[in-house]
């Protein structure tokens, strides 16, 4: 999968192009943005969340809990020399404490979780 970017309408507006679809990203106003779209880092985090959310539900429907939503909050930010990502999730359903603790389990196994949190390696070139 290639992901590309390319300057959007405003200063420091992105239009980033996933396969077909079309994404926003730019910063706040008191950054030079227009406050647009999501930040960089709030993609980060969506991604994290929605891999997390996903995981989760696969894994309850093969399992067959009753789970009725899954609903994942990700504060982060630069705390001192590490960007922190805290996740929250609410389970929502007839769950026995032994199954939420299984997805919170689960959820630390969702490819993005695994990725962020093991060695990373980016390579970059100057066309």
């Amino acid at each position: 999968m290639e992901v590309r970017t390319h300057r959007g309408q405003g200063p420091l507006q992105q239009v980033i192009e996933i396969g077909p679809h079309r994404l926003l990203t730019d910063v706040a106003p008191e950054s030079g943005g227009e406050g647009s779209g999501p930040e960089p880092h709030d993609l980060l985090a969506a991604a994290l969340a929605a891999c997390t959310t996903l995981t989760v539900n696969l894994y309850a429907r093969r399992k067959g809990y009753a789970l009725d939503e899954v609903q994942v909050s990700i504060q982060h930010g630069q705390e001192g020399a590490a960007y922190a990502l805290h996740r929250s999730i609410r389970y929502l359903g007839a769950l026995s404490e032994e199954e939420k603790q299984r997805l919170t389990d689960i959820a630390n196994k969702c490819p993005v979780h695994k990725t962020l949190s093991g060695q990373i390696q980016i390579t970059t070139e100057a066309e």
